[in-house]
């Protein structure tokens, strides 16, 4: 029989874990647990994990396509290095999500400029992968340094778009702008038309956010407006992409497919494993994933999937009502932008409302580079949106301290 002493000491050290956890607890894991988003935190780990099973979806039909099936780890050898790669980004994901605003920030901008840099390098040194050249080799893998460049890029540009706070006449938007252009020149050079839509609109976000008057952001849709005439005009990518969306010209095959393979399953799906379809859907782990979860778990699981991404974007802008640091609600906004802008156009590329891009669905699609690059940036939004739960605030007033 267990003696008094022994049941005492059992209650103490229980006892003692739990005060660990308790709102009393100072200790930087204490601190971090009662500061973050666990609700943010809860529904972006369920993203992963639907990912997960996705990637297992559709594993077979990658391998089969590519490899006829003769890979190390068989028809789940996608799944396998998924899984490798979620491990590895969801310690750096929090870790990231523990860090200060202020290192959280350095890190972000010394981040911004090591990536931009092996941008500038794709074209000298990066490898063509389906006729674009967007990596770079490094060891045993392939480094995408514009997926990278995307959460970093849109802090540091938070981070100058703040400045004006402390002084009216800094010339931050031109500066912005230059920037945004240079990083857009360098994309569609590979070429990414996709991911420069990205850039352009995580931008025109922050500058509206940013209380740029009515007069500027006129100014910039004009010129947004006579860019995209110019891209359909003058660069053959565009051209191709517009016109098999608008037109049905020239190979239209994985748009097709992808329709084909999403509405295979009807509204409940095939199961798991019982799709056809998508043994023919080109790129089905990466960009047409989401057609692979309307075939083997139905519409209605795509209806979820959007909710939840829709839940987790009005989590952070709700969040962000009574934010009163003119740099973390942009950084914040930011980032929830670019992250939402990505699965929409991924998501409208399956169901034929947009033109195909080669966009990955955050947290869903295969993707080593995307992981890591994305749990960066959910790690950096999980630093920036940290509250302490004491702290009063003042609903919908903002004020720009422009730390």
């Amino acid at each position: 029989m267990i003696g008094e002493a022994t049941l005492a000491k059992v209650e103490k050290a229980r006892t003692r874990r739990v005060t660990r956890l308790g709102r009393a607890d100072k200790s930087a894991f204490g601190t971090w647990f009662w500061e973050i988003d666990r609700v943010l935190l809860s529904l972006v780990t369920v993203l992963i994990a639907i990912g997960l099973i996705a990637v297992a979806a559709a594993s077979p039909a990658a391998a089969y396509r590519y490899s006829g099936g003769n890979v190390q780890f068989g028809a789940l050898h996608y799944f396998w290095r998924q899984l490798a790669w979620v491990i590895i980004s969801l310690p750096v994901m929090l870790g990231i999500s523990m860090l200060p605003k202020q290192m959280a920030r350095r890190m972000a901008l010394g981040g911004a400029a090591f990536f931009t840099v092996l941008l500038a390098l794709v074209p000298l040194v990066g490898e063509e992968v389906n006729g674009a050249q967007r990596w770079i080799g490094i060891g045993f893998m392939q480094v995408q340094p514009s997926e990278f460049l995307k959460p970093l890029f849109v802090v540091s540009l938070a981070w100058l778009l703040s400045l004006k706070s402390q002084d009216d006449k800094l010339p931050v938007v031109p500066l912005s702008g230059l920037l945004v252009g240079s990083i857009a020149f360098l994309l569609m050079k590979q070429p990414d038309f996709g991911q420069t839509i990205i850039f352009a609109t995580m931008w025109l976000a922050l500058l509206m956010i940013s209380g740029v008057s009515a007069r500027i952001l006129g100014g910039l849709a004009g010129a947004g407006f006579f860019g995209i005439i110019s891209a359909y005009l003058f660069y053959p990518v565009a051209t191709q992409r517009i016109n098999n969306f608008l037109f049905s010209e020239g190979d239209t095959f994985q748009v097709d497919k992808a329709h084909a393979t999403l509405t295979a399953g009807g509204l409940f799906g095939t199961g798991p494993g019982g799709g056809q379809a998508k043994f023919h859907l080109p790129e089905a782990h990466t960009d047409y994933i989401f057609s692979v979860i309307g075939e083997e778990f139905g519409l209605i699981a795509c209806a979820v999937i959007a909710l939840l991404y829709l839940a987790i974007i009005i989590r952070v802008f709700v969040k962000l009502l009574d934010e009163e640091d003119s740099f973390t609600l942009l950084a914040a906004a930011g980032l929830m932008t670019q992250f939402g802008v990505q699965a929409l156009i991924n998501m409208a590329v399956n169901v034929q409302l947009a033109p195909s891009k080669g966009m990955t669905l955050p947290f869903i699609s295969y993707g080593g580079s995307s992981m890591l690059a994305l749990a960066i940036g959910m790690g950096l939004l999980l630093a920036f949106t940290r509250r302490n739960p004491y702290l009063n605030r003042s609903p919908y007033v903002v004020k720009w301290s422009g730390r």
